[in-house]
This record gives C-alpha cells, sequence and structure tokens, in this order.
C-alpha cells in the first residue's frame, strides 16, 4: 500500500538551479502581463485563462513538447476553429463547448501537437459573443507574442534551449 502511495506523491520534475526558476518566474509574469494588456485592448479578458498556462510552460518548463512552438500553435488553431465551427452551428448549450474539447484533445494526439492550455478555448468562446476572425487573430498575436519571448528568454544567462532542437540536430551533437 505504501509503495502505491509513493508512486502517487513522488515528484517527476528535476531540481533546478533557483535562478532558472526565478528567470522562469520573472518571464511569465511580464508575459501574462503583455498578454494581459492584449486581452484588455480587444475586450477577451478570459484570454488569460488558456495562456497564463502556456507561458508557465514556455519559461518554466522548456523542454516540455507541449512548450514546443508547433504544439501551441496548431494547439490554439485547432481549438478554435473547433470553437468557432461549434458556434456557428449551434450556438446556445453549454454542453457543446465540452464536447469540443474533448474532440480538440483528440486531434491534438492523434497529429502529436498536444497543447492542454488550447483545449480550453471553446469553453473561452462560449463565455459571450467573440467574433471569429477577432478570436483567431488574438490568440495568433499571443502565440507569437509567448514563443518570441521564450526564444528571447531562454538565451538569457542560465542560458536554456527553446525550442528544441530537431531530431537529427540532437543526433548530430
Amino acid at each position: 500500500m505504501l509503495a502505491l502511495i509513493a508512486r502517487f506523491i513522488a515528484r517527476h520534475e528535476p531540481r533546478s538551479d533557483w535562478r532558472v526558476h526565478a528567470k522562469s518566474a520573472a518571464a511569465t509574469a511580464a508575459s501574462v502581463t503583455l498578454i494581459g494588456w492584449l486581452s484588455a485592448m480587444t475586450g477577451l479578458p478570459l484570454l488569460l485563462a488558456p495562456l497564463g498556462p502556456t507561458a508557465l510552460v514556455i519559461f518554466g518548463q522548456p523542454q516540455s513538447t507541449n512548450a514546443q512552438p508547433i504544439n501551441i500553435f496548431a494547439g490554439y488553431f485547432i481549438g478554435t476553429t473547433l470553437a468557432v465551427l461549434a458556434m456557428s452551428v449551434v450556438p446556445e448549450p453549454w454542453w457543446l463547448a465540452t464536447l469540443c474539447v474533448g474532440l480538440a484533445m483528440l486531434i491534438m494526439l492523434v497529429l502529436r501537437v498536444t497543447h492542454p492550455p488550447a483545449a480550453a478555448v471553446p469553453l473561452l468562446a462560449y463565455t459571450g459573443p467573440v467574433e471569429p476572425l477577432v478570436l483567431f487573430g488574438v490568440l495568433f498575436v499571443a502565440c507569437v507574442l509567448l514563443v518570441a519571448l521564450g526564444v528571447v528568454v531562454h538565451r538569457l544567462p542560465p542560458r536554456g534551449r527553446y525550442p528544441l532542437p530537431l531530431i537529427q540536430e540532437i543526433d548530430q551533437e
């Protein structure tokens, strides 16, 4: 029984230098502030809900597959596309948004571009009327800003590797 409990409470994240954590926290706070400004300018304050966790994985876990640019862009594209399609067909029932979340995760998993925060976009879209082009545009700009900031921040000391290199590049090192 203790072995079973130990499996559930074991930490799997490696220890890291406190400076890495401090840099990650500062970059996450700065990027969420930037996204907050974008949300306020566009009138879409709930954008912080999925984009905050995106910032956390970019800055706190840059080696994660979920933090890679393809996963971020494709994940948000899939979530947004499903949200827009569902709202254009049946704009009312809340349960359709929940089905879109599951479908978004299925498509992301099949395409190997999993980014869990992006699956929340259908829930965001169902909270109020959102113009499809505004939603696509704002999420695209937010993703560009987050990924670009991630590239810059991870080149500052203590340096990190973001985005991950291609598999062929790893084999050549």
